[in-house]
């Protein structure tokens, strides 16, 4: 009998970024991460996803922490893995766009201070919002990874994926991803797609997906079968519900077989163990919502990433509307079609998902239309795969002219400017970034950074008058 040719299926390890950021509200902490990080580092991942994303927004804003302390502190410790993060293209971590120069300065300290694989994607697949960061990766001698945000409808063909996929490689993107943010991808869908991938490019494929529809673990059987290189797992304490497979679950699903990844579960078992305590503590604080656990098979019906039916239940509870969930439910792939049918990820379905609550709760559609509405029917995030509908369209912009060209072609060059506005609290270049993206609260940190280090020099010379009185 024919020996097995071996082909390890490569993991990347979601439990530091997308994990908790699907189930916690991106609430882990540093101090949280820290102690597992050296069994983490023996574990043979392929990467470990630990930055970007939302992270970098809720370090500053909610957890009172620099994100690119954390990133350093994560790079000192993982000795043998490669760190990886997310990226909005021309958003940056952001939601709007971002000057090139913003944009190329940002890869360049990401990479600096300790990332190597760069994911980036634009919420329309758009690929002219890709450019500026990928060649900024690669001149930087990062891997830039280009993630395709997978979604369903008319536009979204065997061909457009293919064709699509061909313009990223030939971009210089060293491997491309297939997110799949809401859970879309069935098992033999996603056959078929890594097949026809497989025929059109050469880089390696990785393959993210949610568990929201409950078919995740049997897609990546399927995709690993069809070729796919990578899978995107998360450790069991904050695995399925909107996160990912566990990655123990996927580790030995392949055992034995020529897709063997080769991982030591009494090692994986080690490091469950720790983050088993962090999840019970999150239960029952409520920060680990039980209605993301399950599984939710709407997801299929209305497309609707899990962290987007979250954000709609608390927009009509605020509205005091709860009984018209089911009729915004509906009205989303409305508004999607409108809309030019785009991929529902950050910020494309806040959007979508904000105007379907308008037009429901108002009873007329369109009657109250959001600045973000207006922004992506003007053209302002780039190009839909469809166009959009001419009525909606006029009635929400009325004459403005929509742009056609890269929407950063458009916008001047920023770094100098933001330089100015930020200098009095600048004590790292990095500062300048976390300024960029969110201004406001870059500088209640910034001010709190300031207050916190007055009180430990305060402490430090009390403590030194008292060791040496005069």
């Amino acid at each position: 009998m024919a020996e097995q040719v071996k082909k390890p299926v490569k993991i990347t390890e979601t439990i530091l970024r997308d994990a908790h950021q699907s189930l916690i509200a991106t609430r882990m902490t540093t101090e949280q991460m820290l102690p597992i990080i050296d069994k983490m580092d023996k574990v043979g991942y392929h990467s470990v996803e630990c930055w970007g994303g939302a992270t970098f927004d809720a370090s500053l804003r909610f957890l009172k922490e620099d994100p690119w302390e954390r990133l350093r502190k994560l790079k000192a410790g993982f000795k043998n893995t490669k760190l990886q993060m997310l990226f909005r293209g021309q958003n940056i971590l952001g939601y709007n766009h971002y000057a090139d120069d913003v944009v190329e300065y940002f890869v360049q300290k990401s990479i600096a201070n300790g990332i190597d694989i760069i994911r980036i994607f634009d919420c329309l697949n758009d690929i002219r919002n890709l450019e500026t960061a990928v060649k900024a990766a690669n001149k930087e001698n990062g891997h830039a990874q280009i993630a395709l945000s997978y979604t369903l409808g008319d536009a979204y063909t065997m061909e457009y994926w293919k064709d699509i996929a061909k313009k990223i490689e030939d971009m210089g993107a060293k491997s491309l991803c297939i997110k799949d943010m809401a859970g879309l991808l069935t098992p033999y869908q996603a056959t078929e797609l890594v097949t026809a991938l497989k025929e059109s490019i050469s880089i390696p494929i990785d393959l993210h997906t949610h568990y929201t529809s409950g078919v995740a673990a049997m897609t990546y059987l399927k995709a690993v079968e069809a070729g796919c290189d990578i899978i995107d797992t998360a450790m069991s304490p904050f695995a399925m519900g909107t996160s990912q497979p566990a990655t123990e679950v996927m580790v030995e699903t392949f055992r034995g077989t020529e897709y063997d990844t080769g991982f030591d579960q009494n090692l994986l078992a080690e490091i469950a163990d720790y983050f088993r305590p962090i999840r019970e503590d999150c239960l029952q604080s409520g920060l680990m919502n039980t209605k993301v656990l399950g599984v939710n098979i709407k997801t299929l019906m209305y497309q609707v990433p899990g962290g987007m039916l979250s954000n709609l239940v608390s927009q009509l509870k605020e509205m005091h509307q709860e009984d018209k969930y089911e009729a915004v439910l509906e009205e989303v792939p409305r508004v999607r079609k409108d809309f030019g049918e785009p991929p529902l990820v950050t910020p494309s379905s806040q959007i979508v998902g904000t105007q379907a609550v308008l037009n429901v709760v108002s009873g007329e559609r369109y009657k109250m239309v959001t600045k973000e509405s207006k922004k992506l029917l003007s053209g302002e995030f780039g190009q839909t795969v469809k166009p959009f509908d001419p009525e909606v369209q006029k009635k929400c912009i009325g004459d403005t002219k929509p742009i056609t060209c890269r929407p950063a072609d458009l916008i001047e060059p920023q770094l100098e400017q933001l330089e100015k506005e930020m200098a009095q609290y600048k004590q790292q270049d990095e500062d300048v970034l976390s300024y960029a993206l969110f201004p406001q609260v870059a500088l209640d940190f910034f001010k709190y950074r300031e207050a916190q280090q007055t009180k430990v020099d305060a402490s430090i010379a009390d403590k030194e008058n008292k060791a040496y009185p005069v």
